[in-house]
């Protein structure tokens, strides 16, 4: 779409039409049959998004899919990472913590709730880590004009990245235009501030055409990223949803997969099907697991 309405002014049913249009061609086009590998016996995934055939991807410096490997360093490996923190009983120490490792490992961003937003911007201030938040999470299921608000919060805070769930309900019930006012909501507010904006699809809880509906929603309204999953559903990411979205988003929009992905192998995998970030918890075992150091190294910065 050349042109999209604000998150205030209604759709017009031209607008209405074109987008229903898109969403259509898109389905068919994700939808229409492949050829696909054979899967491997060791995993049960596709072969050429075996771990052990992928392990070694961002070691031997590949690139694939819009994700720029350098030679492989763990910088490298830990610049792909939001270092996540959500849970809903995290504490003020926690959250230190996370800011520390932060600092001593390079991730992309500390992901955490809105409430720490301005701790870890003053915790983080002068590092090459930034601040990344969330709004309507983890369910979705709150109204846009609240997300807008949250959003914009976030950001004064001194949020970087906003992490934004979208409408499920209203995506089942094959409410469009809610749904992409929904997700209009955030992206324009992020677009006025320089801040970077991730659609968090939670493909768990979709079937294959609602997963590219809500994809190419998300690439109307302007998405710098789409995401997986919360990591609150009843699964996370799959390498399956990592390489449908990649597939409808195109290469110009980053693909973030999060939930469940816990080592090495398991973020190589899911570079390999398309992501250009990775969610996790788990952050510094992967990064030691990358340089080989497994619980031999701890974070040393103290504020």
């Amino acid at each position: 779409m050349t042109a999209r309405p604000s998150s205030n002014q209604p759709f017009t049913p031209v607008d209405l039409a074109r987008l229903v249009e898109i969403v259509i061609d898109e389905v068919l086009a994700a939808t229409r049959e492949t050829s696909t590998p054979a899967r491997c016996g060791c995993h049960a995934v596709q072969f050429e998004c075996c771990p052990d055939q992928v392990g070694g991807l961002i070691d031997a410096g590949a690139a694939r899919l819009g994700f720029q490997a350098t030679g492989g360093s763990t910088s490298d490996v830990a610049a792909i990472i939001d270092h996540t923190l959500l849970k809903p009983d995290a504490t003020r120490s926690e959250v230190e913590q996370v800011c520390r490792e932060a600092r001593d490992f390079g991730f992309a961003t500390v992901c955490v709730n809105p409430t720490w937003v301005s701790l870890c911007a003053r915790l983080l201030r002068g590092a090459v880590s930034r601040v990344c938040s969330v709004a309507g999470f983890p369910l979705g299921a709150t109204t846009a004009d609240v997300k807008h608000y949250e959003t914009r919060r976030a950001i004064f805070d001194g949020a970087q990245e906003i992490d934004m769930v979208i409408n499920i309900g209203a995506l089942k019930s094959g409410d469009l235009v809610t749904v992409g006012r929904d997700i209009e909501a955030v992206t324009s507010a992020c677009r006025e501030s320089g801040v970077l904006s991730k659609v968090i699809i939670e493909a768990a809880l979709l079937t294959g055409e609602e997963k590219v509906t809500a994809c190419t929603l998300a690439k109307a309204a302007g998405a710098d990223f789409v995401k997986t999953s919360t990591g609150f559903a009843r699964a996370g990411a799959t390498i399956e949803d990592v390489a449908l979205m990649r597939r409808v988003v195109g290469p110009d929009i980053g693909v973030k997969a999060a939930g469940g992905v816990r080592d090495y192998n398991a973020l190589s995998a899911m570079v390999a099907a398309g992501a250009t970030r990775i969610g996790a918890s788990a952050g510094v075992r992967i990064v030691q697991e990358s340089r080989g150091t497994i619980g031999t190294l701890q974070p040393h910065t103290s504020y």
